[in-house]
């Protein structure tokens, strides 16, 4: 499929200009500070939303319920951390559930010996994304209930892209391989670069770090991207796979956009700006960042983080200095 061809089913020009899913601004609550990461699918007649609530000390994750996509009802969190020293003791934010690939697709999820398989990653110390991250895997009957595993991958100091450490995964299956795509930072501290790349399994146990990593990488100085190629999602159309990703680039904002591969291993950046900032006094003039899609009716909505500043840093029973929850945009 010609470039042009792509670009012209993947673009969401119609946003909805306001949050469709925000803090609860409640002292306590696992999302009381902000809405984060998040991940769409439909099950059982209803679209559903994985996402992430901070609460100033660490991440948890929760769930949302909907008939249209556009108003959304939370049904509570989903995952809380582990006890202490564990190495969610801080930090559980999950990203992704395997679920099918097409694009324009239903948007389902798939089962593994009768279970839906999850991916989160998580900080060892509290704070916001305080220390290397890790990724490991989570299992449900019912997506209300999961068992949590120990992470499975871990920083790889000799891969330097990744020393620093792992953030948001994507999970999916093709031809009975699964793939792990993530994104990673090459340091801890200061001024870092982050990159996507992926690792593979036969079984969900067994898993192997692609060679070729990073496949996305962050591009030339004054472009969008030229700080962060991150928070991959991948799907199909047709003969083409299609990664959404977020640059956040030297401006000090992040916007979202897509990269083309024909084999996973390829992948060639589409060009374009699919999701950008909003102007002073929008609901994403700081970031309009981390791509979650899915197709109602044969209209393609992209979900994304969208933050803007504080007007008043006093916001309900918290203060903070940002607003942080999700939006969307439609074809």
């Amino acid at each position: 499929m010609e470039r042009e061809t792509l670009l012209s089913k993947i673009r969401t020009p119609h946003k909805a200009g306001r949050l469709l899913l925000g803090p609860s601004l409640q002292k306590g609550a696992f999302d009381s500070h902000a809405v984060d990461c998040p991940f769409l699918f439909c099950h059982e007649g209803a679209y559903w939303m994985t996402y992430v609530g901070w609460d100033g000390i660490g991440y948890r994750t929760g769930l949302a319920r909907s008939i249209d996509l556009l108003t959304w009802e939370k049904q509570g969190m989903i995952l809380d951390r582990g006890p202490a020293g564990s190495p969610t003791a801080y930090n559980i934010a999950m990203t992704a559930i395997l679920r099918e690939n097409d694009l324009y697709g239903t948007g389902a999820l798939k089962r593994i010996n009768g279970r839906f398989i999850g991916t989160y990653h998580a900080y060892p110390s509290p704070g916001y994304e305080e220390g290397p991250g890790q990724i490991g895997l989570c299992s449900s009957t019912d997506l209300f209930h999961w068992q949590v595993e120990p992470p499975f991958l871990r920083p790889e100091p000799a891969c330097g892209w990744e020393a620093g450490g792992l953030y948001k995964s994507w999970l999916m299956e093709h031809e009975g391989t699964f793939y792990l795509f993530y994104n990673a930072k090459n340091q801890p501290k200061g001024g870092w670069t982050e990159q996507t790349g992926f690792v593979s399994s036969p079984d969900l146990v067994n898993w192997m770090r692609n060679p070729g990593n990073p496949v996305v990488r962050v591009g030339p100085a004054g472009a969008f991207d030229d700080f962060f190629a991150s928070d991959p999602c991948v799907l199909r159309l047709e003969d083409t796979w299609i990664m959404f990703y977020f640059g956040n680039s030297s401006d000090r904002h992040a916007r979202d956009s897509a990269a083309f591969s024909r084999d996973l291993l390829h992948w060639e950046k589409c060009g374009e700006v699919l999701i950008d900032v909003g102007p002073q006094g929008s609901c994403d003039s700081r970031y309009a960042h981390k791509p979650a899609i899915i197709a109602k009716g044969g209209r393609l909505y992209h979900f994304y983080c969208a933050v803007a500043p504080a007007a008043d840093p006093r916001q309900g029973e918290i203060e903070h200095g940002e607003v942080r929850g999700i939006s969307a945009a439609w074809s």
